[in-house]
Formats: structure tokens, sequence, C-alpha cells
């Protein structure tokens, strides 16, 4: 399996970037909050997750080994895929994931795109004894300057599937939480919440 992957980002877009490892360009499916972190031409190195499927071979990047592992330990829940655990760590981070389960926050977990109550529930039986308590590692990666946010915000609501227009109304709705040094994982979250609430 691959472990992380390390090179130049060669490309970056609304769900994934592109590493060149040794001439070949690696796409790596990504978090907005990931891909905030990531910048075409500069060195990288990802922490990746391979999923093996009878037709492809999906390579999922993380910020940190602490993302990939709640990643991957997410799917050992019963109905949870890579594409929902990567919407779990999109709308949470690892730590919120933590306080969720080991609190019992049904409601917290249900703002996720594609888990409902029952599944909530499931999620929270099946793991609460495996995915430890929060452990305060990382701050999200925070992103300087006003109006990339705003594009990083609106493009992973739209990778998210939620359509544009939509989109729209929730990077306005959260604009005024942006402060001095936007945090793009922090904000996208936000506007997840405002979505969720329509």
């Amino acid at each position: 399996m691959i472990a992380f992957v390390r090179g130049p980002v060669a490309a970056l877009s609304l769900s994934s970037a592109v590493v060149e490892v040794g001439g070949v360009g690696l796409e790596v499916m990504c978090t907005p909050s990931t891909l905030a972190t990531l910048r075409v031409g500069q060195q990288a190195t990802v922490p990746t997750s391979m999923v093996v499927r009878e037709d492809s071979l999906t390579l999922f990047g993380f910020a940190d080994e602490d993302e990939k592992q709640t990643f991957e330990l997410a799917q050992t829940a019963s109905g949870v895929g890579p594409k929902l655990a990567q919407a779990m760590l999109a709308v949470l981070s690892p730590d919120d994931l933590r306080r969720a389960i080991s609190a019992d926050d049904v409601k917290t977990l249900t703002r996720v795109p594609g888990i409902g109550q029952k599944g909530a529930q499931r999620i929270i039986l099946e793991l609460k004894d495996r995915i430890g308590a929060p452990t305060a590692s990382r701050p999200a990666a925070a992103i300087n300057g006003a109006a990339p946010w705003r594009d990083q915000v609106h493009q992973g609501l739209i990778g998210l599937g939620w359509p544009a227009r939509d989109a729209e109304k929730a990077v306005e709705a959260v604009a005024g939480e942006a402060g001095d040094a936007p945090d793009v994982a922090t904000l996208l979250r936000a506007a997840l919440r405002t979505l969720s609430k329509a």
C-alpha cells in the first residue's frame, strides 16, 4: 500500500491534488481543508490511504497521520465507505469526531451529508470503544488573505455535493466569522452547519 506521497504539487482541483512522484502524477482525493494547505509548484508530503476496488485504485490524502488513522477507523463502522469517511473529516476534525462519538452527540454527526439519525447512532455504537479521546494535536490549517478563503469554502461545499447557489449563500452567512486570519476548515464547518439548518 502507498503510505504517503512526496513531491511537487502539479495541480489542484475541487476535490483532489496531483502530486508528482518520480515523473508520475498521482491524483490524491483530499478534503477542502487539506487542499487549502497545498500550493501548485511547492513540495508536499501527503499521508495517504489507498482504497482498492474491483474497478479502481483510489488514493485519499490527509493533512497528517491523525486524520489518516481517523479516516481508516471510520470505515470500520458498517455503512461507512471511503467517501462518507472523507465527508466526516471535511465537516469535523478528528478531535471533533472523537468528542461527538464519546459524548453520544448524534446531532453533530448528522451535520455530515449522508449521515442520518440511525447512521449516527450506529457509528457511535461501533466506534465508541475504539476511537479514543481527543488529542488536540494540531490546529486546522489557517489561510491568510480575505478572498482565497471564500473560494476555498465555496469549492469545498460544491465538492461535497451542495448546489452552487446554496454554497454562495452559506459563504455569505459565515463571512462575519472570517476575521483577520480566516481558518478555512472552521469556516467550511460553519457553512455546512448553516446549510444543514436550512
